[in-house]
């Protein structure tokens, strides 16, 4: 089936969120849900059943309270009218523990006899990285999912695990009950439309390809730096770190979407095969170019360990060693309480020879050249820098900038949010965007140089980009942030 314009609308589903009562529900998942039903996009008969520990579950009615409080704060649409009262009646809870999970089993049943035939099984793994090889272990002890095309779907959320050896064992855990056609490694900035809108920039462009390699561009930068502190998430950051927490998950992801090779069509095995390829040709860190930081004040957050040397920031240079990206640096950095919250990707290109403008080129000679800025926050824009005449009777030189705005250029248009696009493809089937159990594993293979020898935290004063040595780590480059705008 499909929607009047073409999009294709998932079989009949049961959903089933764990950790239905937490944070990730409260503000994503929840309000994503209503809004896919409220857009036709939920298939024709679907349930969404909640599940949590017995211990403070809520009674079905409770559940419906606490999903529309969630959508009422965080949804895109509000509860309201009869696409609410639709949707509320389709919400049920089911408790699950390891040695009870009969009134999770009980709610499947009862949810598939009210759909009727053989709805698919879709599971979200909403809850902290330590629950889930237990909560997959309950999914095949119940017989709930298993291996094969029938046996269910599971949303994993990351990080997927804190390095190679506990990356392998969660791997091996999921494999035990699903194949890995069926595991959907989440990353919310994949479903963003200003990261697919690179693929697009990239390939359907003839202004662009010729130009994406090692020949024209002189560096690239992914910048993700947070306004807020770890907001009393001490337990987590503590075991995480920025690193954990956002380059392997996040960032890693953007890189491969900046440098693949062009796969054969935009499908699952294609577009996965070449990110994988881009994982193949990462060098290892080198913990040489790696600046690691903690905000002042941080050892003083509850929870926090006051000899902490977890990492509150990160930066690092990466090279992609292959006919495209040899010897072009690719800097990321990422970080809490830094001077403002961005999501951009710079691509900075080589400067032409300027003998024919030298005298004007002194004018601009100190400051960035060339340089395209793509930012991933929803709406998200790009914008291109580059050189142009100054009106008046004198060759003067100055820098200018076309920009594409999302909310502008497509205002009529209302697009999905990353999780809301992600859980449709999970229904669907479609694993483009997600992770494979290798290219995680690469990841973490890449990254143990540093997880096994960081260097020391270096202080960095909240609202501050982080530690001065970063601009020794980009050297002879400069950050475009802050002054990217």
């Amino acid at each position: 089936m499909t929607t009047e314009h073409g999009v294709p609308i998932p079989d009949n589903h049961i959903i089933v969120i764990f950790g239905a009562t937490g944070d990730l529900a409260k503000r994503k998942l929840l309000p994503g849900l209503f809004h896919l039903a409220n857009a036709g996009l939920l298939p024709k008969k679907y349930r969404i059943i909640g599940s949590a520990p017995a211990h403070g579950a809520p009674t079905d009615e409770q559940f419906r309270q606490h999903a529309k409080d969630a959508v009422t704060e965080f949804g895109l649409v509000k509860p309201e009218g009869k696409a609410w009262d639709a949707f509320e009646q389709l919400l049920t809870f089911g408790a699950a523990d390891p040695d009870d999970p009969e009134p999770l089993v009980n709610a499947v049943a009862a949810a598939e006899k009210a759909i009727g035939g053989h709805p698919r099984r879709l599971f979200h793994l909403a809850i902290p990285p330590v629950a889930a090889p237990s909560v997959v272990e309950l999914l095949g002890a119940t017989k709930l999912a298993s291996r094969g095309p029938d046996g269910g779907r599971v949303i994993a959320e990351k990080p997927f695990g804190t390095d190679l050896a506990s990356a392998k064992k969660l791997n091996e855990t999921f494999h035990s009950v699903f194949d890995e056609s069926q595991i959907f490694r989440i990353d919310h900035f994949l479903g963003k439309e200003s990261v697919d809108n690179i693929l697009v920039l990239r390939f359907a462009n003839g202004l662009m390809e010729p130009i994406w390699n090692r020949d024209h561009i002189s560096y690239v930068q992914i910048d993700v730096p947070e306004a807020i502190s770890i907001e009393g998430r001490a337990a987590f950051y503590e075991q995480t770190g920025a690193f954990r927490d956002m380059v392997v998950t996040h960032l890693f992801q953007v890189l491969s979407f900046v440098a693949i090779e062009p796969p054969t069509e935009l499908a699952a095995g294609p577009l996965r095969d070449e990110k994988s390829k881009v994982y193949e040709s990462m060098k290892p860190v080198d913990v040489a170019h790696v600046v690691r930081g903690q905000y002042d004040g941080y050892r003083s957050e509850q929870g926090v360990n006051p000899a902490s040397d977890t990492e509150t920031f990160v930066a690092l240079k990466v090279e992609v060693d292959n006919w495209r990206w040899a010897g072009v640096p690719f800097y990321l950095r990422t970080g809490k309480s830094l001077g403002e919250r961005r999501q951009t990707i710079t691509i900075g290109f080589r400067r032409p020879p300027m003998r024919m403008f030298r005298e004007a080129a002194e004018q601009v000679r100190t400051e960035p050249g060339n340089r395209l800025m793509i930012d991933f926050d929803d709406p998200g824009w790009i914008s291109a820098r580059f050189l142009a005449k100054v009106p008046g009777p004198t060759m003067s030189i100055g820098h200018v900038e076309m920009m594409f705005q999302y909310d502008t250029s497509f205002s009529g248009q209302v697009g999905l949010e990353g999780y809301e696009r992600l859980i449709l493809d999970a229904m669907l089937g479609d694993q483009s965007l997600f992770t494979t159990a290798a290219s995680i594993e690469r990841l973490w293979e890449l990254s143990t140089p540093l997880l096994e020898h960081p260097p020391p935290v270096q202080p960095y004063a909240p609202g501050s980009w982080g530690p001065d040595s970063i601009n020794e780590l980009i050297a002879p480059h400069h950050w475009a942030l802050p002054d990217g705008h």
